[in-house]
């Protein structure tokens, strides 16, 4: 079933998310429900926030960039293959040089910035199995992953910007918020007037 992503502005989106348990319920039928949304909004990655749950819990699927011109073989082919789940995910360290690419966000349609992030992170999650893992990933991954991350923290790419940036972007984000976009997927809007 395709859900409607939390546009900017609601609260969910700030609340640093809880641990879930091996046996929350319905999760299962919650992963295919969150793959589909993401794949219906073409997107890369989905947060449980950006659903409304305020859980540690997020998911990828990086075959969108494999098709970069730029990219080698090999890094197209790890791009390709690379679909996952992450539950109560604990970045443990991020390192390397930082990097701009702008990125996007599908609860924040139409702005899309460049933000640094560091190359490399190693992270620690449990796969839709409740399998541990403590995984090293660098490049175009690990900043997909990063960002997904950074919704169960409660942060947004756009408090990564400059505060001029973030000024030049003020009316766009309110207008998210007030649901004065047409985006080409279901969204909900936390400032919308009722029987609008």
């Amino acid at each position: 079933m395709i859900l409607p992503i939390v546009a900017y502005g609601d609260p969910v989106l700030k609340k640093k998310a809880k641990e879930i348990e091996k046996d929350y319920p319905k999760l299962e039928e919650l992963l295919e429900n969150m793959f589909e949304t993401m794949y219906n909004a073409h997107g890369v990655g989905l947060a449980a926030p950006q659903i409304g749950l305020p859980i540690r819990l997020f998911l990828v699927d990086a075959e969108p960039f494999s098709e970069d011109d730029e990219l080698t073989e090999k890094e197209a082919s790890s791009l390709k293959d690379f679909r996952k789940v992450f539950i109560n995910a604990q970045i443990i360290e991020e390192t390397g040089e930082e990097w701009a690419f702008t990125e996007g966000c599908l609860s924040i349609p139409d702005i899309r910035e460049d933000v640094f992030r560091k190359d490399t992170i190693k992270i620690n999650y449990f796969d839709e199995n409740f399998v541990e893992h403590t995984e090293v990933y660098d490049g175009l991954i690990a900043r997909v992953i990063q960002h997904e991350y950074d919704h169960i923290e409660g942060i947004l790419f756009t408090d990564k910007l400059s505060s001029l940036k973030k000024r030049l972007i003020k009316g766009k984000l309110t207008n998210i918020s007030k649901g004065k976009i047409n985006a080409e997927y279901r969204m909900r809007f936390p400032l919308m007037k009722k029987g609008r």
